[in-house]
């Protein structure tokens, strides 16, 4: 009957919808419900035996939430914040302790580092300096405007993905391949001009930064309009695994590994979401320290996604040759498709 065949029509759709409320709790919650640090990099500042104790004591009293080194002079200490080798230094000596840090790497992190050293300080009866050597911009005090331009940039991209592999389905995979680089490049405009003239979130370097997201952009929607051969209507619940409960949440842009579990902090070492972030804060406050192998994670990415277009392709006119192509949405499927990307 027409009424129950709508029914199981409905049913079937609530199936996406549901199952990514279960993916986006376990994926937020579990990345970001309960931080805590975790070999976090930091260094005391001192020369003699009695900076070693010091260090010593923070070590032992921190257990495996610091990774604690001694360094031998305030430069040092400073140069190892700029090429993110660490992410705080507490200066002993004879005035105030100072505790050295670099926002843009992190503001999260560098609020534990500061609730981890402000108890450090009051034990010795002093107030602690806070010294920020490579502060972020005025027009982004948190440093998590690169974060939400990440998700911006995600969002017209895996939205992309519905209409070229929904509505463009009919097309040959070389023409819906061009339209992965037109799309890309047009999303990629959209992000630098979020970046650079409207919100400001980067003062210099903004040609480069566009250039990493039109990268960025182009691995998810190559992706996804290659496992769109395949998955049909449930690619839209397939990049949103990959490029969002999997993606925002192992970026760095909230909270970086050294904060998170291990599961999400192993994610960072290799997903795109990380590889745009950490390589949008090197290109952008950290002199380019560390940007090649973040570049490379984006061009891996790329480079998944051209195979995953030729894989789909190859597939569909192998089909089309043993006179079975593989289904196409029909309109109505893919338009329902498009709907629901958008919406999500």
């Amino acid at each position: 009957m027409p009424g129950n065949r709508a029914l199981r029509h409905v049913l079937t759709l609530m199936l996406t919808p549901l199952l990514m409320c279960v993916g986006m709790g376990f994926a937020y919650l579990g990345a970001f419900a309960a931080p805590e640090p975790h070999h976090l990099p930091v260094a005391i500042v001192g020369t003699g035996p009695e900076a070693k104790v010091f260090a010593q004591t923070v070590k032992d009293t921190a257990g495996d939430a610091l990774d604690v080194r001694t360094l031998g002079d305030r430069s040092a200490a400073v140069d190892q914040l700029r090429t993110r080798d660490i992410d705080g230094a507490y200066v002993l000596g004879d005035k105030a302790p100072e505790l050295i840090v670099a926002t843009a790497g992190s503001d999260t992190t560098v609020s534990v580092v500061q609730k981890i050293f402000t108890p450090v300080a009051a034990r010795q009866g002093a107030p602690l300096t806070v010294t920020d050597v490579v502060p972020t911009v005025d027009d982004d005090p948190t440093g998590q405007g690169l974060f939400f331009l990440l998700v911006a940039v995600s969002i017209g991209s895996y939205a992309s993905v519905a209409v070229i592999g929904g509505a463009g389905a009919v097309l040959r995979m070389r023409t819906r391949a061009v339209l992965v680089v037109g799309a890309s490049g047009v999303v990629s405009l959209i992000g630098a001009a979020f970046a650079g003239p409207v919100f400001h979130l980067v003062h210099q370097h903004l040609w480069g930064l566009w250039g990493m997201t039109w990268l960025y952009s182009a691995g998810i929607l190559a992706i996804g309009v290659g496992l769109h051969t395949f998955l049909k209507k449930w690619t839209t619940l397939g990049v949103m695994v990959l490029f969002v409960m999997l993606n925002f949440t192992s970026s760095g842009g909230i909270f970086r590994p050294e904060l998170q579990n291990g599961f999400f902090g192993g994610l960072h070492a290799f997903w795109n979401g990380a590889g745009f972030v950490e390589g949008a804060r090197s290109l952008v406050y950290f002199g380019g320290h560390d940007l090649a192998r973040n570049v490379w994670t984006l061009v891996a990415w790329l480079a998944v996604g051209a195979l995953a277009l030729t894989v789909a392709g190859l597939a569909e006119r192998r089909a089309a040759r043993a006179g079975s192509p593989l289904p196409v949405e029909t309109p109505e499927e893919a338009e329902e498709e498009i709907e629901e990307a958008v919406a999500v």
